[in-house]
């Protein structure tokens, strides 16, 4: 996979790119990640990137020139996804990232000031995604964390084919209680079934567990959800001694 990150502050991503599960898949050449500066691409002479918004209003918008002449740059596949990272953006989730992760050409754009010149948005864009209904300076935060979330999905990246089943979200709910040693802890113990070897009731608790915690927590992850004839009988327990 390639991941190309369009950015005011590439130095943001040099740390990223290098630690942990991300650096790993970048040494293996699992995925080429690369960051531009859509600065460079500014047929201003002082290189500017922004401008004020016709019809007046506060800030400043990015202007389209830069961006669209960086992705005109890079642009050498067919079928790339052109990802603008926006407030009015759908909510990235966990599906997202395994669709993205198929893909095998990802361009990121990183928002600042008030925004963008629609017509980066209208034009250009194959994707406008969000993390959540908050403010964030800007979109290199929100590139890292889509980022880590596609990567870790790529095979291999992972020690272990299947490591990210098991995650919260990946089987849409929420991961079952998990513990380590000790066994006693200040007097907190851990439940008895884990220490029983019995994998089929450990396999039981833990899908009780996780259906609980959903339910408790983020019961509209329940509505998406694969559930079976046993999922929703345990689900109808759990409701009558909330």
């Amino acid at each position: 996979m390639k991941i190309n990150i369009l950015t005011l502050f590439p130095e943001m991503f040099e740390p990223f790119f290098t630690t942990s599960i991300i650096g790993r898949a970048a040494a293996e050449e699992r995925v080429l990640l690369k960051t531009i500066n859509f600065r460079d691409y500014s047929n201003n002479k002082h290189l500017k990137v922004d401008d004020y918004p016709y019809g007046g209003g506060q800030g400043m918008l990015l202007t389209p020139e830069p961006i669209f002449n960086a992705v005109d740059h890079i642009t050498k596949d067919e079928g790339q996804r052109i990802i603008l990272l926006c407030p009015q953006g759908k909510r990235f989730t966990q599906k997202k990232a395994e669709e993205l992760a198929k893909e095998k050409h990802l361009i990121f754009i990183c928002g600042h000031y008030e925004g963008f010149d629609e017509r980066v948005r209208e034009y250009l864009a194959t994707d406008e995604l969000s993390l959540g209904d908050f403010v964030l300076t800007g979109g290199e935060t929100a590139a890292m964390v889509m980022v880590d979330a596609i990567v870790r999905l790529l095979p291999g990246a992972l020690p272990k084919a299947s490591a990210h089943e098991d995650d919260s979200f990946s089987s849409g709910l929420l991961e079952f209680p998990q513990y380590t040693r000790p066994e006693d802890f200040r007097g907190m113990k851990v439940p008895n079934v884990l220490l029983s070897g019995n994998h089929g009731e450990i396999a039981k608790w833990r899908r009780r567990e996780s259906l609980r915690r959903t339910l408790e927590r983020r019961p509209d992850l329940l509505e998406d959800a694969k559930l079976s004839e046993e999922d929703l009988r345990i689900l109808e327990d759990l409701k009558r001694f909330r």
